[in-house]
């Protein structure tokens, strides 16, 4: 069945971890696999992969992560232009797939039909793997009248925040509400079009945020919080008004966010399967009470490899297991579908509908 993925990191990864997403999954595990550090030689996401597991279309990012003090680093960028410029390679990383006929934007209602008519239709391997742009974290965003310039540039998803703290809004592992330019680059992104994702936002942020920006609003990869105690989750309540607002949530399989109590670097994956990922679809289900705003989020290899996955995951290919799992659980073949694909093309199609 066609996968619709809502996070992955694939520039990021190409060019901050130096990985070839067009050699296959054993080619970069043996490429790394001399290389200390976490994720090194166990990644599970490769375009070969996304081939063979029908991730036929997928929300890809920018990810320019600023250095700060109060939380390790992602990425060692002191500077919101050094940010700058680095998003703007990983946009160019894209672009060049794009030339190479690997991978096609989505950018507007009629890419987003084409892309589905062409692995519904029966893809081959000329079809290119369609993506959404998305820049998780806005350290890239120089002043929030450069939101239209990155719109011009592709980018229709923005995530304000991501794990600690930028000259927007704090995020994971902090507290407290919008900064006064998060508040404008809100109501710029409402302006121009561009679509709020309200993934690593505080709870605080979060509120404020959904009475700022009246646009639509998805989280791309977010669990719930009743399942597995933590910030980075969404409570019943925020499920619920994002369900209002016709969101879609999509659901991530980092196995800390799976499983209560895991502790980084020292829990086993073993501990953990993809019947995890099914429990958090399913409460996003049951607070609908219906299957049209639960979906995948995947957010593999995002910073992290099989050390962190739930323990049937070793390739995003993987994630077709969900099939029998959501069957077993009563789950209609038109249910899945809407978890697979269907209610994120809907999302956009809805969003998009002027263009």
């Amino acid at each position: 069945m066609l996968i619709f993925d809502a996070h992955l990191d694939v520039a990021w990864n190409a060019l901050d971890w130096n990985r070839d997403y067009e050699q296959p999954l054993a080619v970069i595990r043996a490429a790394e696999s001399e290389m200390p550090g976490k994720g090194r030689g166990r990644n599970t996401v490769c375009f070969p992969e996304m081939r063979r597991g029908q991730v036929g279309i997928s929300i890809m990012t920018l990810l320019p992560k600023l250095l700060r003090d109060t939380m390790p680093p992602l990425q060692p960028y002191r500077s919101a232009v050094s940010a700058y410029a680095a998003a703007r390679g990983q946009l160019a990383y894209y672009e060049t797939m794009i030339e190479r006929g690997v991978l096609a934007w989505v950018r507007n209602r009629w890419e987003l039909e084409r892309a589905v008519a062409s692995w519904e239709n029966g893809a081959d391997m000329n079809t290119p793997l369609f993506f959404v742009l998305s820049m998780e974290g806005a350290d890239a965003i120089l002043h929030p009248r450069q939101v239209e310039e990155w719109w011009h540039r592709g980018l229709r998803i923005v995530g304000p925040a991501h794990y600690g703290v930028n000259a927007y809004a704090p995020g994971t592992g902090c507290e407290g509400g919008l900064f006064p330019a998060g508040r404008d680059l809100l109501r710029e992104m409402e302006r121009v079009g561009m679509i709020l994702d309200v993934t690593h936002l505080t709870d605080q942020a979060f509120d404020e945020a959904l009475e700022i920006y009246h646009g639509p609003v998805l989280a791309s990869h977010h669990n719930c919080r009743a399942l597995v105690p933590h910030q980075r989750q969404l409570t019943d309540e925020q499920i619920r008004r994002l369900i209002a607002r016709g969101a879609v949530i999509g659901a991530a399989c980092d196995a800390w966010m799976l499983y209560p109590g895991w502790v980084r670097g020292e829990t086993s994956p073993e501990v953990v399967s993809l019947e995890a990922v099914a429990d958090h679809i399913d409460r996003v289900c049951q607070l609908a009470g219906n299957s049209r705003h639960s979906a995948l989020g995947s957010d593999l290899d995002g910073g992290f490899g099989t050390e962190q996955t739930p323990r049937d995951l070793q390739s995003i290919a993987d994630l077709q297991k969900l099939i029998p799992i959501l069957e077993r659980r009563g789950y209609t073949q038109d249910d899945i579908r809407n978890i697979f694909y269907r209610n994120w093309v809907r999302f956009f199609q809805t969003a998009w509908k002027d263009n």
